[in-house]
């Protein structure tokens, strides 16, 4: 499979076709054009299958990626379109084949509600790198009503059970509901490239994503240092966890930290110029970007050719490895910083996203729908 088809099929991009399973309506959310405000809209759910678990929606986090995807930013969106991969609720009824989940227990879903599951990344757990082509929680094909996946911008959601994720009762759900993306985003390379306390490790952007990546890297006992083109940023980083704070704009602290960071995870959402920051790695040193999706500008290869740098990538989790995450906050009562909104308040935190006006993720309370 060509990288464009790939791409393509994880992302959606096709209306699919219809069902002949039984449904349920379902009040949700949706945009219904592209770049149009959120509006109430009712939804068709599938009648909950043998191996299916059905939630009851409590609350579920706003990502950047909801907005790019009503916007029609990757030129893939189906409309309408009903946004949300942060969900956490309780479990309304399971199929006679989910009977690990009862009434009442406390869930969560993330990006994914389906994969392959034959490839060699899904039979290793990693469904997220899928060969052949996972389902996104929205805006992918599915044989669901109408065609397309809806996400968790509703009162209720059904999932097969092995994409239903248990969240620790310790948790505040509204909290929570963050670690499904943003969490998980950040947990992974970290745990992939074995953090440590014997490491020194930076976190670039202090936002939704970076405010997580500091969380989780003092809890595995690294050294963090917050690297921000702001310094008002500074007690709020060392609040979050770090031990220290790097202002990327001031040329001779750069300098002075150069060779010195084993690991850097950067947040940055958008392309910019790495090169800095690669200075900043010292021998072996490896570098993750989780924020940038768009081109970054080009890269001086000498640095990493004179000291085996590497620059690398990685997106959000497995389930396996997102359970085990969940856990893990639970043990260290890690959750995300959010500002709780009504429902009918979605537009107007679209706006302020723009504006970096949050601190640091808002999260939909569904009792307002």
């Amino acid at each position: 499979m060509s990288l464009a088809r790939r791409i393509r099929g994880l992302l959606g991009g096709s209306s699919g076709g219809g069902s002949s399973r039984s449904t349920n309506p379902v009040a949700a959310f949706a945009a219904l054009k592209e770049k149009a405000p959120l509006e109430s809209y009712a939804i068709q759910r599938r009648t909950p299958g043998t191996d299916d678990v059905q939630i009851d929606i409590e609350f579920c986090g706003i990502c950047h990626t909801d907005l790019h995807f009503v916007n029609n930013d990757m030129q893939n969106s189906v409309y309408p379109m009903v946004p949300g991969h942060e969900i956490v609720g309780r479990v309304a009824k399971a199929g006679s084949g989910a009977s690990a989940f009862k009434a009442g227990d406390r869930v969560a879903v993330g990006c994914l509600v389906e994969s392959c599951r034959r490839c060699g990344p899904c039979k290793n757990h990693l469904e997220q790198l899928c060969q052949n082509g996972y389902t996104l929680t929205y805006n992918a094909p599915t044989s669901d009503p109408g065609g397309i996946t809806y996400g968790g911008y509703s009162k209720s959601i059904v999932v097969n059970k092995d994409f239903v994720l248990r969240v620790p009762e310790s948790l505040d759900p509204a909290g929570a509901a963050p670690l499904l993306c943003a969490g998980i985003t950040t947990y992974s390379p970290l745990k992939h490239w074995r953090i440590g306390s014997s490491q020194t490790v930076g976190v670039i952007g202090l936002g939704g994503l970076g405010h997580m990546g500091v969380k989780f890297a003092h809890a595995l006992g690294a050294h963090v240092v917050m690297i921000t083109t702001s310094p008002e940023k500074g007690a709020d980083a060392k609040a979050l966890g770090a031990d220290e704070v790097l202002v990327s704009t001031d040329a001779n602290a750069m300098e002075n930290n150069a060779g010195r960071f084993d690991f850097l995870l950067n947040t940055i959402p958008v392309g910019h110029d790495i090169n800095p920051y690669v200075a900043l790695l010292a021998q072996e040193g490896v570098m993750c970007i989780v924020g940038a999706v768009t081109t970054l500008d080009p890269v001086e290869p000498a640095p990493l050719m004179f000291a085996r740098k590497t620059i690398t990538g990685s997106m959000i989790g497995g389930i396996q490895e997102t359970q085990e995450m969940l856990d893990f906050c639970g043990t260290h009562n890690i959750m995300s910083d959010v500002e709780v909104i009504p429902m009918q308040g979605v537009n107007g935190a679209y706006g302020r996203m723009l504006k970096n006006d949050v601190k640091y993720r808002f999260v939909i309370d569904l009792s307002s729908l």
